[in-house]
């Protein structure tokens, strides 16, 4: 599959599916974050809230506090934002500017016309973009944010390259993402039946030839994986499961990936890694 497809393939699949994920699990199209010991066999708005807590867990993560040392962001951008829960969440959480880019029309017309209905027009905006080719001058904002996009990139030096250019100096640059494992002492390359995604090993390379400050990763598979069941039950109930049938074939087909990254995660093929970094002042 060739770039151009790839990306018209992914804009379609959230043009078909983001309105049945809202329906279901509100505006945030991420994990939840939980206690891995907890039972997590609660209801939708419980794990909506998990949802706002992985948030707030991975600004802790990345330093990002109202405590002393302040360093709250004031212009940020969300790099695969959806329909702009996170942006709208940070927007309203610091009295930011946040700017929001998606493949989707679908997404990116929502994005707005929820962040009118909330009273955020003037701080959060959304548009038509490409993660790689970003239509930001250089340097425009202090919080670089992508919350589970870069599984799509097809390049993912060139997303790097991308976000650190758009990110102001002293701006801190958040990523989290699926990858697969990391190789072994041993080994040169992936197994032949594992899909080649970037590994947290690889994204920190890519940090490092950048010579950015502060860079660190954490593999958050445990605290996101009760996330999985929760959206398998929701679509067998009756509600989920006609709105998947109304959606078209490839929510359908991406729906049907999910017991498959069950398996993947207990093989630890794949992890759930938060990246993060900052820019030299």
């Amino acid at each position: 599959m060739d770039v151009v497809e790839l990306k018209k393939g992914i804009a379609e699949l959230y043009d078909e599916s983001s309105g049945l994920w809202e329906n279901i699990w509100g505006d945030h199209m991420h994990h939840g974050y939980y206690d891995p010991n907890a039972d997590v066999s609660v209801s939708i708005p419980d794990h909506r809230a998990a949802q706002i807590r992985m948030i707030d867990e991975v600004l802790r993560f990345a330093g990002i506090s109202e405590e002393p040392p302040i360093r709250i962001p004031k212009n940020l951008v969300d790099v695969g934002c959806g329909i702009g829960g996170s942006s709208r969440y940070l927007a309203s959480k610091y009295g930011a500017n946040a700017k929001g880019i998606t493949l989707s029309p679908v997404q990116a017309e929502r994005a707005n016309a929820l962040a009118a209905a909330q009273g955020l027009a003037n701080q959060a905006s959304f548009e038509v973009a490409d993660a790689l080719n970003q239509p930001f001058p250089d340097g425009e904002f202090d919080l670089v944010w992508s919350m589970e996009s870069g599984e799509h990139m097809p390049d993912k030096a060139k997303f790097v390259n991308e976000l650190v250019r758009v990110a102001a100096p002293g701006a801190t640059i958040i990523m989290v993402t699926w990858c697969h494992r990391d190789l072994g002492a041993s080994e040169t390359t992936l197994k032949p039946d594992e899909k080649p995604w970037c590994s947290a090993v690889d994204y920190l390379k890519l940090l490092e030839s950048h010579s950015l400050e502060d860079i660190k990763a954490e593999d958050w598979s445990p605290y996101v994986t009760p996330f999985w069941p929760a959206v398998i039950r929701s679509a067998l109930t009756w509600k989920g499961f006609t709105s998947l049938l109304r959606t078209g074939i490839k929510t359908i087909r991406g729906a049907l990936v999910m017991p498959l990254m069950i398996q993947g995660f207990k093989k630890d093929l794949i992890k759930y890694a938060v990246i993060t970094c900052r820019k030299p002042e």
